[in-house]
């Protein structure tokens, strides 16, 4: 639709006043609190009762980055953070509150993010903020452009809460897949044609235990690895379901070869040789973009045993929200470094890497790492060598293995192309304008 629009600077149109309530001593009420994030906040008191846009007066990421994520509208009795401003208008039959924030948080990127200033803590001025020049058409048409953004909006919402059920639904499935499998339910009729065969490490765990033993025995003799300190014989209050017969319970430390930490990196912008940090290790699999780059020399100087192989797991040893999260590394990540934050698990054959990766991602041992998480050296939430080497694990013959990691591979893959499907909904809705 057509309407007469009239160009205005910001200042001509609206008042503009800084937030009165500092955002972390803010006492939690009954009225909201305005902040730079995407959701509210509650306060004790209210700064304002008015109808009002909220503006963020700092940069979303900072470090000298200019950014702004959030522009918000509230109308009411509210709380506003120090490092926002609330714009009014001076008069709702030429400007509507809701109108301006559609037109702001549209063009938020071109106007307003070029106008942010300093190096190191990215602002903006009001000054700067009333100057900016705005399109302004008839009320009747500001009038259905709001109807339209809230029309878009309630179909985003609708969608997005789909979607979000959706992913919830196939997060659940893997876990009940999963569950299924550590407790053997899923190759229950392979066992049925093939029968244990006691002391044969293909058909029996105790066996596969007994030469994993052998082999670390081996290692240790020859100078590769260090003896680690016995681990505690499993308790049968421990233990929480039955398994199939040819399974044993075996501590993660009694089937991995070496559990080790990470190396404390010397960061260089100047280089290529990568560093991986927790931030790689996702769920299953590596990512490098997010790795950092280090000092030359000192990548050189660093022992093979913090670098990668093929097939080594790695587990992320901080951070609320992605501790204990594991990937398993790739002919790709080979001979790369990881920092202090990751734990690296190397096992005796890739069999066991393949299917413990999954274990590792399940609930049944992600409920092992909430439990016993905890902060040692570091004001953070950390898990140890010791620890993740004392969880409870599955152990299986390496034929049932090998038919286990395919059996879940097989059907993972159908759940990973869900996920695309979902994904490409997700992405869908984010390019719906309001």
């Amino acid at each position: 639709m057509n309407s007469i629009e009239q160009i205005y600077r910001l200042g001509e149109l609206c008042d503009f006043e800084k937030g009165k309530t500092g955002i972390a001593s803010a006492i939690p009420g009954d009225y909201p609190l305005i902040t730079t994030g995407q959701y509210q906040k509650t306060a004790s008191n209210f700064d304002f009762d008015s109808e009002a846009v909220c503006v963020p007066l700092v940069s979303s990421t900072g470090h000298g980055k200019k950014s702004l994520n959030y522009i918000h509208y509230i109308n009411g009795k509210f709380a506003l953070g120090t490092i926002l401003v609330a714009v009014t208008s001076k008069d709702k039959d030429v400007l509507l509150p809701e109108y301006l924030h559609i037109y702001l948080l549209r063009n938020k990127d071109n106007l307003i993010v070029p106008l942010m200033r300093g190096a190191a803590n990215v602002s903006l001025s009001i000054k700067d903020l009333a100057n900016i020049e705005i399109k302004l058409p008839e009320i009747s048409e500001q009038k259905r452009i709001i109807k339209q953004s809230k029309t878009v909006d309630g179909f985003k919402k609708k969608i997005t809460i789909e979607t979000e059920l959706q992913g919830n639904l196939l997060a659940q499935l893997r876990q009940s897949i999963l569950q299924e499998a550590i407790e053997g339910k899923l190759t229950a009729e392979w066992r049925k044609n093939n029968p244990v065969i006691k002391g044969d490490p293909d058909y029996d765990a105790a066996a596969l235990l007994e030469k994993i033993k052998e082999e670390k025995e081996r290692l240790i003799k020859e100078g590769k690895i260090k003896r680690e300190k016995p681990l505690p014989p499993i308790k049968p209050e421990e233990i929480p379901f039955p398994l199939p017969e040819g399974w044993v319970w075996t501590r993660l430390g009694e089937v991995a070869l070496t559990i080790n930490r990470g190396i404390s990196p010397l960061y260089s912008g100047k280089s290529y040789k990568k560093i991986l940090n927790q931030k790689c290790v996702r769920l299953g699999y590596l990512d490098q973009s997010f790795a950092k780059t280090v000092e030359d020399h000192w990548e050189q100087s660093i022992d093979v045993s913090f670098r990668i192989a093929n097939f080594d797991l790695l587990v992320n040893s901080t951070g609320d929200g992605t501790i204990g999260r594991c990937a398993i590394a790739s002919i790709n990540e080979e001979g790369l470094l990881f920092d202090s934050h990751i734990l690296r698990v190397r096992f005796f054959t890739n069999h066991i890497s393949s299917l413990y990766v999954q274990i590792i991602n399940s609930g049944f041992v992600q409920d092992q790492i909430k439990k016993k998480k905890r902060a040692t050296t570091t004001k953070q939430t950390e898990l140890g060598v010791n620890n993740l080497s004392s969880f409870l694990f599955p152990l299986l013959g390496l034929k049932e293995i090998s038919q286990l990691d395919f059996k879940l591979n097989q059907m993972f893959s159908v759940l990973v192309n869900s996920q695309k499907e979902l994904q490409k909904q997700i992405d869908a809705i984010k390019l719906l304008k309001t």
